[in-house]
């Protein structure tokens, strides 16, 4: 069971703000020039993710997007929504289950799993899926602030 939330008003949830059930969505779509661009970032040109004529005879039957631009997904909702600005990765295990394709529409769901006052971390489900099938999951630990930055004004 998880509770949708949306981005806080000030960007990010503070530590003492968070629990447990606490989850957040995001539909990113992956498009070929998505697939270019991270290529070029990560200078993976894997022809299995650039050449159709290639990834046709692979056991993939045809192109797919790179593991990790699907796993980066996540990072936009831990950065942007759950927990949101401030917050840093510590870690992230995750499994790839199914291969993403030009064209799919990503759902990036977060859900906070626990908090630790103490360390000022939370550790967060991270599941992807397209069409309802899960295609990626993983569990991270991030740290989180523990209060907002005072106004400028």
């Amino acid at each position: 069971m998880f509770e949708l939330v949306t981005q806080h008003p000030s960007g990010g949830y503070i530590l003492e703000e968070l629990h447990a059930g606490m989850a957040a969505e995001k539909v990113i779509h992956v498009s070929e020039e998505r697939i270019q661009q991270f290529a070029e970032a990560s200078d993976d040109f894997n022809p299995v993710h650039l050449d159709e004529a290639f990834a046709s005879k692979t056991a993939y039957r045809g192109r797919i997007a790179h593991g990790l631009l699907s796993a980066s997904f996540g990072s936009a909702v831990v950065g942007t929504i759950l927990p949101g600005a401030g917050s840093i990765y510590v870690s992230q295990t995750l499994a790839f289950h199914f291969p993403v394709r030009i064209g799919d529409d990503v759902v990036i769901r977060i859900t906070v799993l626990s908090v630790d006052q103490e360390s000022a971390r939370a550790e967060l489900n991270c599941e992807g899926f397209v069409e309802g099938k899960l295609i990626m999951d993983g569990i991270a630990v991030v740290r989180v602030p523990r209060r907002r930055k005072p106004s400028s004004r």
